[in-house]
């Protein structure tokens, strides 16, 4: 398929998950090498992905050493993905210039790597995924030097922002109030999966066996250990076994979660699958009966827009969640909530529906309907590819997308 091109270069910085794991960041650089950009993507590397530089889809993808899994979260790995992505940001400059940065958080540190190039005249994009400030709020339970660190940084990444992409619009809403920022610089583009992502559920004759399934980064602050825990509380407490759960991801926090299991003595209960991509990830998915957002109520996610909440919906199945705000908006009806903070709440969450197979046919033909007809990515696509042209004052038939959402098509 032949593209306009546009002689523009612009670099997607994320320094949590690897290209092109992170959904989010893919759909994106596809949709701007559709609209004729030329894309690179600065990332950590992984075991899955240890190649130091791969073109994917036509897209660069330039991937830096990342620290141990103990010493994620920590100031020595923020201090070498700093220093990985500002140099690797020269190297691209220098081999075909940098017209536009954007930074994806968490952390708000990337800003300072992209200083020197925006010193030079390139543009300043800020894709806002999390609150950072209330992440480590969220973490600690407190606030104090760190946090207002955080909140400083943040302020820097809004003042260097050309524009403000954010997650969804309570994000906004804050980019608007605490940042300063002038409504027309701020767009919300949500993480709608595009068609690529697996969809429905395959039928599974003769088997009795419920499934809760989990998608998703395994962090200290995603609640992992919160669905296990309930899984913990439907075994010994309600003595309800006919059940299995089913992780699929990886973390930080995953040594933790696994070890966590073993104490509680479900390890039978409980199958942790590590990341998986392509037919492997399809064919979990397609097993989940019941999925589970097991994020705790606080500030942070409260605001949130959970992928695992566009995800399940994709996969026509009903979900249990804490009572958080933005998840109960966009889930309405698709989900059965918590009546606590506490695992043992979403465990009772979760037996309402194991319980009742009527319930769960109707909260999925809900998450179906969601699906079908407002969690569009065509339409985020559209928003996104936008501010690239207002941001680099190209003409609009250079971004006309039109084409049958053009981030699902590989380039010819």
């Amino acid at each position: 398929m032949s593209l306009t091109r546009t002689g523009k270069s612009c670099v997607i910085v994320v320094e949590n998950i690897p290209a092109p794991d992170d959904r989010r960041l893919w759909q994106e650089a596809r949709a701007l090498r559709r609209a004729g950009l030329d894309v690179s993507v600065i990332c950590p590397a992984t075991p899955e992905h240890p190649a130091a530089f791969e073109i994917l889809d036509g897209v660069e993808i330039h991937r830096h050493p990342s620290r141990a899994r103990a010493h994620r979260g920590s100031l020595l790995e923020y201090a070498c993905a700093l220093f990985h992505q500002t140099r690797l940001l020269f190297k691209i400059q220098r081999r075909r210039g940098v017209d536009v940065i954007q930074a994806c958080n968490p952390s708000d540190l990337i800003v300072l790597a992209a200083l020197p190039l925006l010193a030079l005249g390139a543009r300043f994009i800020f894709d806002q995924r999390d609150l950072c400030p209330e992440l480590y709020e969220a973490k600690f339970g407190r606030r104090g030097p760190f946090y207002w660190l955080l909140r400083a940084l943040e302020r820097l990444t809004y003042a260097c922002a050309d524009h403000v992409v954010t997650a969804n619009d309570a994000f906004r809403d804050i980019a608007l109030s605490r940042g300063a920022k002038a409504p027309e610089r701020v767009v919300s583009v949500y993480s709608y999966p595009d068609a690529a992502f697996p969809r429905g559920r395959a039928p599974q004759p003769g088997r009795k066996t419920l499934v809760l399934g989990y998608i998703g980064v395994i962090g200290d602050q995603d609640g992992v250990d919160n669905l296990v825990r309930a899984v913990s509380h439907l075994v010994d407490v309600r003595r309800f076994r006919d059940f299995h759960a089913v992780i699929v991801g990886d973390g930080p926090a995953l040594p933790s979660v696994r070890a966590l299991a073993k104490a509680l003595d479900v390890e039978d209960f409980i199958t942790f699958t590590g990341f998986l991509g392509g037919e492997a990830l399809a064919a979990h998915l397609a097993a989940f009966d019941i999925g589970v957002i097991p994020d705790p109520p606080n500030p942070s996610n409260d605001k949130m827009s959970m992928n695992k909440v566009f995800e399940y919906c994709a996969l026509g199945i009903p979900v249990v969640a804490f009572p958080l705000t933005e998840t109960r908006r966009l889930l309405g009806d698709a989900g059965v909530y918590a009546r606590g903070a506490a695992p043992r709440h979403l465990a009772e969450a979760a037996l309402v529906l194991m319980r009742d197979a009527g319930l769960r046919e109707r909260r999925a033909e809900c998450a179906r309907l969601r699906a079908a007809t407002a969690f569009d990515w065509s339409r985020e696509a559209r928003k996104y590819v936008a501010v690239y042209g207002q941001c680099l004052r190209l003409p609009e038939p250079a971004f006309d997308d039109r084409r049958r959402e053009e981030a699902l098509i590989p380039d010819a």
